[in-house]
């Protein structure tokens, strides 16, 4: 079989169209019975003939060019192997040159990459490289792994997957977990992986009609319109309730709004949508004081009855520590597991709103010995410096 390529495309060949029609592509193969891999490896060698002649012969019809290309790739790579027996019969059904078909398989890959038999960082980088167009190389500089490392993970996506045959509808809800920690990853090397979720979330929600599918695209719209805001120019992070709200982006805010209250006046009430729905009360608020945290702690009501995790009641606390006060929401940490994550910096917080900056102080010291980044221990360690300065005054 055909050796995958994976160096980036130049900009004579128009890298965005490329990428925009390659899960397209690769659908259409898998769709008419190629396996993934051998379809993927097809697909791969057409990218790369279009790189070399469509700068000098771009065609009328860029799909439709992909398409053939790639399926006659994939025919050769099969004849040569002396394939079998069902392989050869689809050398007799091969289609005539000419435009693509117009429906979009793309859904269906979404599925395929976000299929139960893999474990969820497969899912993302097979997603990533089938779906989202990027190389071996920018989805190991993303996740900081060795290029040879993430090129074994997806080659044994792809033999996973390769075994598949999508003959009922897929899980939504899979396709969407696998989304969301794409958008989570951030920023990392030459990838920005949270415009690139929010992308192939896009696309997503052009192709099904879901509620959830639309609270999750709110969702990541919501978060990232923040993102300018939340670290300080010397790279140290800034709490929401201290951000500059004029650098958020008002206009992905505004998207996200209409796109989450569309989705809600389906009253098919999802995880995403509650989520989406208290990013967008933050969002509302022209100045932290003015936040409506008693809604907030309502749509965590909302939010447990879809995710009764203990993440998701240690953030419903530090809201009732908003709503009724900073006792409220100790009492309501109290009852979860001090070791959970971010568990030492929420009580230290609360006990800083309660007054008591002694505690704040030892408990922002120790928050910061089991942050999960830099960034986190660096602010936790100035909070509880800052107090301990205060106190010595």
């Amino acid at each position: 079989m055909t050796a995958a390529v994976n160096h980036p495309l130049p900009p004579a060949a128009d890298e965005a169209l490329l990428r925009s029609l390659t899960p397209t592509v690769l659908a259409i193969l898998v769709r008419r019975g190629a396996d993934f891999a051998a379809a993927e490896d097809a697909v791969q060698d057409a990218l790369v003939e279009a790189v070399r002649t469509w700068p000098e012969d771009p065609p009328r019809d860029p799909k439709g060019w992909l398409v053939t290309v790639a399926w006659r790739r994939f025919l050769d790579a099969t004849r040569a192997e002396a394939a079998r027996r069902r392989r050869e019969d689809a050398v007799d059904r091969e289609p005539p040159p000419g435009p693509a078909p117009t429906a979009d398989d793309t859904l269906q890959l979404y599925f395929l990459c976000a299929h139960p038999s893999l474990s969820a960082s497969s899912a993302v980088a097979l997603t990533l490289r089938a779906v989202g167009g990027l190389t071996t190389r920018q989805i190991a500089a993303a996740y900081l792994v060795p290029e040879a490392t993430m090129a074994q993970r997806i080659s044994r996506a792809k033999r996973t997957v390769s075994r598949v045959r999508l003959d009922r509808p897929g899980d939504v809800g899979t396709v969407l977990r696998v989304l969301y920690l794409v958008f989570n990853e951030g920023y990392s090397g030459d990838v920005d992986l949270a415009v690139e979720a929010i992308r192939l979330a896009r696309q997503l929600a052009a192709a099904i009609e879901h509620p959830e599918v639309a609270g999750l695209l709110a969702l990541m719209l919501l978060h990232h319109a923040r993102r300018a805001a939340r670290t300080a120019a010397d790279g140290s992070l800034v709490p929401l309730a201290e951000q500059d709200r004029g650098r958020w982006d008002t206009a992905a805010i505004a998207e996200g709004v209409h796109i989450l209250q569309t989705a809600l006046a389906r009253d098919r009430l999802g995880e995403f949508q509650a989520q989406a729905a208290i990013a967008a009360l933050h969002a509302d608020a022209p100045r932290a004081e003015e936040t409506d945290w008693v809604q907030i702690v309502e749509w965590y009501d909302e939010l447990l009855r879809f995710n009764d995790s203990p993440v998701v009641r240690l953030n419903r606390a530090v809201a009732v520590g908003e709503a009724d006060g900073p006792r409220a929401g100790l009492a309501a940490l109290a009852e979860l597991d001090a070791t959970l994550p971010r568990h030492a910096a929420a009580v230290a917080y609360l006990h800083e709103r309660a007054g008591d900056a002694a505690t704040a102080a030892r408990l922002y010291a120790e928050a910061a010995q089991k942050a999960p980044n830099l960034a986190e221990h660096t602010h936790l360690t100035r909070q509880a410096a800052r107090l301990n300065a205060a106190l010595r005054d």
